[in-house]
């Protein structure tokens, strides 16, 4: 429904866009509004509504219901449905962690010492 109503909406987009880029404005008889033999005014009754003017009423119309629907369905999202949008959660790898050295142990590459083993006796007796 929804990809029906944002198609339906673009569609409309385009075609307001290039009614209402088609239509002459009323500043296009300027020059016979002040004294050029024209009998149209600057800004006075326009006369009968030609075809582009229906036309672009009809589009702003069906514009602006797509909108308000397009509106209404973006927000009227339940809590149901942004469970389903979020993504799943990262799985932590069960991996047991390193254990660290025992206090007092003293490591080098290759070699692992502790203090009290070996031939020497331990510092302080």
């Amino acid at each position: 429904m929804s990809i029906l109503l944002v198609t339906i909406h673009v569609f409309v987009c385009i075609a307001l866009i290039l009614i209402v880029l088609l239509q002459t404005g009323k500043g296009a008889d300027m020059g016979a509004a002040f004294g050029g033999g024209g009998s149209q005014t600057l800004f006075g009754a326009t006369g009968a509504s030609t075809f582009l003017s229906k036309a672009t009423t009809a589009a702003a119309v069906v514009f602006m219901l797509t909108s308000l629907m397009l509106a209404y369905m973006a927000g009227n999202r339940g809590p149901e449905r942004l469970l389903m949008d979020t993504p799943p959660a990262v799985q932590t790898t069960t991996e047991t962690p390193v254990a660290a050295p025992p206090a007092g142990t003293i490591e080098t590459p290759g070699t692992v010492e502790t203090p009290g083993t070996g031939d020497q006796p331990p510092a302080g007796e």
